[in-house]
């Protein structure tokens, strides 16, 4: 069952213009896949009218098609039968921090990885490692790290998220809250001080929770391009991490206001 929106999770919505409402409406279709019309109406707090005006501009635009009662992602099918992620955007500067990431990770370790183009970086960067235990709602991930000699792999049940090619729902949510890790690489849309860690939509949100409660040190991974930039639905403060690693991107004044948040910066070059 979605979770409806709140006030303190992605504030009043209301009043919100027509360009920016239309970019985070497809973050949330580019997040989920789809999206029902009444299900927009009611978290951005507009009409059912002027979320169909949305996606018909969205639709004109080439990014969704619309269908009755909703609209889905156009590019979804051939992104889940070529097994790529929706967001290959900055990647040269994802993988420097998959590598960074990767090299904190010693043989013998149990870890959670998080569904994401930057946690798959460092996935991809752990096949050289010995005896992990990978628990991970991502399937590309499972894939990347399953055939690897010693590593056990473990995953949720769920329901399957097409753009993230990853599995969530309650299912998940209580697999996690059920099992202990050392390490957590967590993705995440936005970071900023004030407003925290956002994401896309609501569909997540008790899942990362579940997420950092299982692990003794959460890594955030992130880019340089998302610190300041807000999404839609806020999962908590930036004291949810323990330490972010990102870019060289990153200004000093950021880093510091981190830092003096308690959060060790990191910084893959």
């Amino acid at each position: 069952m979605q979770e409806q929106p709140d006030t303190e999770r992605n504030g009043s919505m209301a009043g919100l213009l027509s360009e920016p409402r239309r970019r985070r409406i497809l973050e949330w279709i580019e997040e989920e896949g789809s999206a029902r019309v009444r299900d927009l109406s009611s978290a951005f707090q507009v009409s059912e009218a002027t979320i169909r005006q949305d996606l018909e501009r969205l639709e004109k635009e080439g990014h969704i098609t619309r269908e009755h009662g909703g609209a889905f992602l156009n590019a979804m099918r051939s992104q889940v039968q070529g097994f790529v992620l929706h967001h290959q955007v900055n990647m040269d500067r994802k993988r420097k921090i998959g590598a960074y990431g990767a090299n904190l990770v010693s043989d013998g370790e149990t870890l959670i990885l998080d569904a994401g183009t930057t946690t798959t970086e460092v996935a991809t960067r752990l096949v050289t490692r010995k005896n992990l235990t990978i628990i991970t709602n991502a399937l590309n991930i499972a894939v990347i790290l399953g055939t690897v000699p010693g590593f056990a792999v473990h995953m949720p049940g769920g329901q399957f998220k097409a753009p993230t090619l990853s599995l969530s729902g309650d299912k998940s949510v209580e697999y996690f809250r059920s099992i202990f890790a050392g390490k957590l690489f967590l993705a995440t849309a936005g970071v900023a001080a004030d407003a925290g860690l956002t994401y896309p939509s609501f569909a997540d949100l008790q899942l990362k929770e579940a997420m950092i409660k299982a692990a003794s040190h959460v890594y955030l991974v992130a880019d340089s391009t998302k610190i300041n930039r807000t999404s839609f639905t806020r999962l908590g403060a930036l004291e949810l991490v323990h330490s972010f690693i990102t870019d060289d991107g990153i200004s000093d004044a950021d880093a510091k206001e981190f830092e003096r948040r308690g959060v060790e910066v990191l910084i893959a070059e």
